[in-house]
């Protein structure tokens, strides 16, 4: 098979939760403990980091390798879903994992791992790990895919624990309260593993610290201080803030694992400075606020959630304003807008901007949620557009209805922004 043969052969004998949802998850570790033992247990030739969280969790993975690669190590970075390819997922410095050793992994490994029936995911993290290894990375930072107890990175022992935040999402598999969804987070902490939480409310405050304390594992939340650093953040969306603060409250365990491991870093403010600049470039992350065009203002977000659309609602209206403050003249906001079908679309439909004009759209997955529904629901709540069968058809709506002064929003799922990306053409200023 080649490479394109590959993927299609891997999303068919393995489903992936991107592309069918609930039934491609699959609860424990059997199946990833014994890809594991298969390959030599591949997670134990290098160090690694382990993020969790709702929300904020690949940025703060990706920070946080752009960090460990301009100190001069050779870092792994796991994270979960592509965008645009699924060599996005496995990259070592922040290049993507070569197609031919995806095509070589499959071919060696397909008899063995057939006879387990392991989701794609599960597919994905063996593959990871073993390519890791082969490529002899100092470290990993390694995103959950879903959850944290049981999630199938959850085999690691790592030098450091990250738990971003918790807020509802994914309850029909970790719980419908806030409590139980960081219980199941919170199956990340080690024993003896310094673990840093970004955000917590009262409920979720109090399942972080017993399960610290039972695992004897040191604590730190991020919220309780500001951690003050001259830096041009790279990530631009205003929830970024908490991410970044979260990620520097992370570099003093970090590097206090790492020198014990006999790893010294000269000049490590001006490094972590540097890093932090340039994140995107270092590590190929896409989708999280980012400018596509100037003229007129395209801009797209991953965001898929109700709490990322707190964030995103107040940061898109501020833009707009903004913009026509810039222009000295009306600006119209055109929302290229879907969703998938395990997210609360009423409640995100009820917080969207009220003066924009939307293309209703959905992604080219079987999980999302048809154009004509979301209309039906938004329409329930003021905002008025119209209906296109692809995210393909409902940018170049919005386009073609722009003039160079307008701003354009595309996003509600990171299915839409996939899509978007996938079907961009190199459009330039």
């Amino acid at each position: 098979m080649n490479y394109n043969e590959t993927i299609e052969y891997l999303y068919n004998a393995a489903p992936a939760f991107t592309k069918v949802g609930a039934v491609a998850y699959k609860e424990g570790l059997d199946n990833t403990l014994s890809l594991d033992e298969h390959a030599g247990h591949p997670h134990r030739h290098f160090l690694t980091v382990h993020v969790a969280g709702t929300n904020g969790k690949g940025s703060c993975s990706h920070s946080l390798a752009a960090i460990l690669q301009e100190c001069g190590m050779k870092v792994g970075l796991f994270t979960s879903p592509h965008l645009v390819t699924f060599r996005e997922r496995i990259r070592v410095n922040g290049e993507m994992i070569p197609k031919e050793y995806v095509v070589e992994w499959v071919a060696k490994n397909r008899e063995f791992f057939e006879k387990l029936s392991p989701s794609f995911f599960e597919l994905s993290t063996a593959m990871a790990f073993e390519y890791f290894r082969d490529m002899a990375v100092d470290i990993a930072v390694v995103e959950v895919g879903l959850g944290g107890r049981l999630d199938c990175t959850n085999i690691i022992t790592p030098l450091l624990s990250v738990i971003t935040n918790i807020s509802f999402d994914h309850t029909q598999f970790l719980g419908n309260t806030l409590a139980e969804i960081a219980r199941e987070k919170a199956g990340i902490i080690k024993p003896g593993v310094p673990v840093v939480i970004g955000e917590t409310t009262e409920e979720t405050r109090e399942v972080f610290t017993r399960t610290a304390a039972e695992r004897n594992a040191s604590i730190v939340f991020a919220e309780d201080s500001v951690i003050p650093l001259d830096v041009d953040y790279e990530l631009k969306g205003t929830y970024q803030t908490k991410n970044l603060n979260t990620v520097l409250h992370c570099l003093l365990p970090l590097a206090r694992a790492l020198k014990e491991r006999g790893f010294r870093v000269k000049d490590a403010t001006g490094k972590v400075r540097t890093a932090l600049t340039h994140v995107c470039k270092t590590t190929g992350l896409q989708g999280r606020w980012q400018t596509i065009l100037h003229e007129p203002l395209v801009i797209c977000d991953t965001g898929h959630n109700v709490a990322g659309w707190k964030y995103l609602t107040k940061q898109i209206a501020e833009t707009a304003e903004k913009r026509r403050l810039e222009r000295g003249k009306d600006v119209t906001l055109r929302m290229v807008f879907g969703m998938v079908d395990d997210k609360d679309i009423d409640t995100v439909t009820g917080i969207l901007p009220r003066n924009a004009t939307y293309y209703f759209t959905q992604a080219s997955t079987h999980r999302a949620i048809p154009a004509q529904r979301v209309m039906e629901k938004a329409k329930a709540h003021g905002l008025h557009g119209s209906c296109h069968d692809s995210v393909e058809k409902a940018y170049c709506a919005a386009r073609q209805a722009s003039t160079a002064d307008d701003v354009i929003f595309v996003g509600g799922s990171s299915y839409v922004v996939a899509d978007f990306l996938s079907n961009l053409k190199e459009e330039t200023d």
